[in-house]
């Protein structure tokens, strides 16, 4: 059986735990799910109240000497041992029965119809708690791809950060796309080897930067339906989440969280430039030219070449097979 290895960043989120126990409570095959967790918090879980305790690898930072999802990710990544596939989240998270499952079944089909080295990403569909956080909503409604684009008034809004959006891709089959998503990437765990995070990014520019660094290092970027994890977008009235930039943490630092935004897209147009180098660099296996020529906006120039592409009309590419349908991969989702 595959083992999963789970990649959690976490900024003083009371969700965490949630997160880790709907992770291991939904999974069909649960013995083979390790989880990477980095919290960067004042009060830490604690582990000896989880009865799965020995699959979780756990490092607790101070907030104060916390320096973004980035570096915490990074650090994750050096947890890993002998896992066969790479599931990176958010901290607060909600499971579907069977997501190890589903996801091991999409990933396996896809390397099917694609050679390259690939990843599953897209912001997952959302979730609602109630306010006692003892039952929560799954937003199952909408079954189709949903891919990503860029965010029309939001394009080159500081340097070379542009905000991305789902975006529908107008099927209900997987796609090839371009962008990434941070917060829901799956793959083999070669891509923490090969595209390892950089830990001098802070949080604009992280996806961005991967998307630039998948692209050229030759790996295909891929969208599925119905994924089968689900993402608090808002916060609830009894849980208000605090944020790296925090003024309680903030004024005990010696490094703003302002001066890391700002190191962070700096570095991304470094790396837009070749200015970064290896293993954070850029891959030579196609350009950033060539990135440009799909997406709708130039980064060099940081103009928008075309608007409907780079925003409301992605091109989209779909992956079928003849001999190997996609409708055959039988999972009881939703």
């Amino acid at each position: 059986m595959n083992k999963i290895f789970v990649s959690i960043a976490s900024y003083q989120d009371p969700l965490l735990l949630e997160t880790i126990c709907s992770a291991y409570e939904n999974a069909k095959y649960k013995d083979f799910i390790t989880f990477g967790v980095c919290e960067q918090s004042s009060n830490g879980i604690n582990l000896d109240r989880v009865k799965f305790k020995n699959q979780i690898r756990y490092e607790l930072i101070d907030p104060v000497m916390a320096k973004g999802p980035c570096y915490a990710r990074s650090r994750i990544q050096s947890f890993i041992k002998d896992e066969d596939y790479y599931l990176q989240i958010d901290s607060h998270m909600i499971f579907y029965q069977g997501w190890d499952e589903i996801l091991i079944k999409y990933f396996n089909w896809l390397q099917q119809q694609i050679n390259d080295d690939l990843v599953i990403t897209g912001y997952p569909r959302s979730f609602k708690a109630n306010e006692s956080l003892d039952e929560f909503e799954l937003n199952i409604k909408y079954k189709d791809t949903l891919g990503i684009t860029f965010r029309e008034g939001r394009i080159f809004e500081d340097g070379h950060y542009s905000m991305q959006k789902s975006y529908p891709a107008n099927t209900d089959l997987p796609v090839q796309g371009l962008l990434v998503a941070g917060g829901f990437i799956f793959s083999k765990t070669n891509f923490s080897k090969k595209i390892p995070y950089d830990p001098k990014l802070y949080f604009h520019g992280e996806e961005l930067s991967l998307a630039l660094r998948l692209f050229t290092h030759g790996w295909s970027v891929t969208h599925i339906p119905r994924v089968p994890i689900f993402h608090l977008y808002t916060d609830v009235k009894n849980l208000v989440r605090k944020l790296h930039w925090n003024k309680e943490d903030e004024k005990h630092r010696a490094v703003k969280w302002n001066e890391l935004d700002k190191f962070s897209k700096s570095r991304l147009t470094d790396l837009i430039f070749s200015r970064v180098e290896q293993p954070f660099g850029l891959g030579t296996k196609r350009t950033v030219q060539e990135f440009i020529n799909i997406c709708g906006i130039d980064l060099f120039n940081k103009e928008v070449i075309d608007i409907d592409i780079a925003t409301n009309n992605f091109p989209f590419i779909k992956i079928d097979s003849e001999e190997n349908r996609f409708a055959k991969i039988k999972i009881e989702n939703e």
